[in-house]
């Protein structure tokens, strides 16, 4: 994989807090990745890290090549959607857009104006006078526009409604398979954007839960359901996640160890349906908030397939 923004053994604590505890995770040139976590992970403080807002504790954060804290060279390459972003207070919706064209090289005037007529946004209306959701647009399509090699969005979809989302998520596609680019986006609505990702990153308590390819993770896992007892007999060939039962019947999320065919579930009298990506992120991420993950569940080996 030719990684255009890697972060290697990064430490990052605030006072008493660490935010990131030895994170080390590489993000492709050219690749959709989701950022995933419940709220405190560290995702936001990782987007800061990449985009030269913070300098780490300890560990190496390098985009593009380079260190991006105070690199311009870097920094013009790099488009940052913050979830509260703040624009000045007499700026306009023009005037965001207007700002940003300068900032970013590969700005599309023309797609920015598409996008602007896509979401009905007012473009002579002071920004500090739209709604939370038309404030979510303005950044979308700065993001959208900019056309930068590496685009991150922090919660990009606060306000918006379901239609609004969509179109978000219809244009980002579209547009990056015109031109295709890093894009990180991190999110809690993650069966939505499931679709769309081609790499996952979760974060639990600071430290790197799961890095994977979201085809590898597709195939993963399986909702199993049937007789209590076959149920549990068939998650101790493999890896239970979660569990329940309900009488004699049983539902278990499991993690495979190795290739399973139908004729297999079968024999065990289970049926079986794929995993969703959400239900698997809150299955892997079901722990009390700050317990480190064991071993063999962090980094990519934690879905590779193992010969029975």
């Amino acid at each position: 994989m030719s990684a255009v923004a890697t972060l290697t053994d990064v430490t990052m604590r605030y006072r008493d807090h660490t935010a990131l505890d030895g994170v080390t995770a590489a993000f492709a040139t050219d690749g959709i990745t989701g950022l995933l976590g419940r709220n405190g992970a560290g995702k936001t403080t990782l987007m800061q890290l990449l985009t030269g807002h913070r300098v780490p504790t300890r560990g190496r954060v390098a985009v593009l090549g380079a260190d991006p804290y105070e690199n311009d060279a870097v920094l013009q390459q790099v488009c940052f959607v913050k979830e509260s972003q703040r624009y000045p207070d007499h700026f306009r919706v023009r005037d965001a857009l207007s700002a940003a064209a300068t900032l970013f090289p590969g700005w599309d005037d023309d797609l920015a104006r598409s996008l602007v007529a896509d979401f009905d946004l007012p473009a002579r209306r002071p920004v500090n006078k739209l709604s939370r959701g038309m404030v979510s647009a303005v950044g979308i399509t700065i993001g959208l526009a900019s056309r930068a090699p590496v685009t991150l969005f922090d919660e990009p979809y606060l306000g918006l409604d379901a239609v609004a989302r969509q179109l978000f998520y219809d244009r980002l596609i579209a547009d990056y398979a015109e031109v295709p680019r890093t894009v990180i986006l991190s999110t809690h609505l993650i069966e939505e954007i499931s679709g769309l990702l081609e790499h996952v990153l979760l974060l639990d308590a600071g430290r790197v839960l799961l890095d994977a390819d979201a085809e590898d993770l597709r195939a993963a896992a399986l909702t199993v359901t049937g007789p209590a007892d076959r149920v549990a007999a068939f998650g101790r060939r493999h890896s239970v996640l979660t569990s329940d039962t309900l009488g004699g019947a049983g539902r278990a999320v499991v993690r495979l160890s190795g290739p399973v065919d139908a004729a297999d579930l079968l024999a065990w009298g289970l049926t079986a349906e794929p995993t969703p990506l959400q239900q698997l992120v809150v299955a892997l991420s079901r722990r009390p908030a700050g317990v480190p993950a064991q071993a063999g569940e962090r980094g990519r080996t934690a879905f590779e397939e193992v010969t029975p």
